[in-house]
């Protein structure tokens, strides 16, 4: 089944089919800048091919309703975040607990998330922004406001992703949990486009509400 954001295809569900039990989780998954005007068989110059499908893949076989699609086109983040605020509210409309959603975002999927935090404006959904932030994005992304429950993923390698902690003390929506792992896969940017279970593990507790992250 698929549903469309406008722009391209989300594979995996429609808003009706996917609502089947009220404790089903839900990932929006939002992947980097690369796919947008790339297909699936090309490879990076320096990371090699991202492994979209596979991410995917790997959160639904650990239970969790999968809504993606890979964009097109270069779009416009903050455009592209006011339809995925749509699909999310369209759903909580339909009954699903904003605690049992999660938005991930892997570069500039992530910085998507960071407006639909910002759109969306409900302290119970749940975030993970993924090598997302860099310290010079208060003055030149003045408009994000982190709401919701925030985990910020990034790699001691990578100069695309640092410490998010000042973006978070200057938003004004209260943060109930906000946790931060900083990965040494010396990888550099590279790490967000596998599977790698130093990302994709944390963030998946998260979206089972395991703020703690604890094993």
């Amino acid at each position: 089944m698929k549903i469309s954001l406008g722009i391209g295809i989300i594979f995996c569900v429609t808003l009706l089919g996917c609502l089947t039990e009220t404790e089903d989780r839900y990932i929006f998954f939002l992947h980097n800048r690369f796919l947008e005007t790339h297909d699936l068989n090309e490879s990076h110059p320096e990371y090699g091919k991202t492994a979209y499908l596979e991410i995917i893949e790997e959160f639904k076989d650990n239970g969790f309703i999968v809504i993606s699609e890979q964009r097109n086109g270069n779009v416009n983040a903050h455009e592209y975040a006011t339809l995925v605020t749509a699909l999310i509210d369209s759903l909580i409309q339909k009954g699903v607990s904003p605690k049992d959603i999660t938005v991930v975002g892997t570069s500039k999927g992530a910085y998507i998330a960071q407006y639909v935090s910002t759109l969306v404006n409900n302290k119970d959904l749940n975030f993970v922004f993924i090598a997302s932030f860099r310290e010079s994005d208060l003055q030149d992304i003045p408009n994000i406001n982190y709401c919701g429950h925030i985990l910020n993923i990034y790699e001691a390698s990578d100069p695309f992703g640092v410490s998010a902690v000042k973006r978070k003390e200057n938003s004004t929506c209260y943060i109930e949990y906000f946790k931060e792992v900083e990965l040494h896969t010396g990888l550099g940017h590279g790490f967000l486009f596998q599977p790698m279970k130093e990302w994709m593990q944390p963030t998946m507790r998260w979206a089972k509400g395991n703020y703690n992250l604890e094993d």
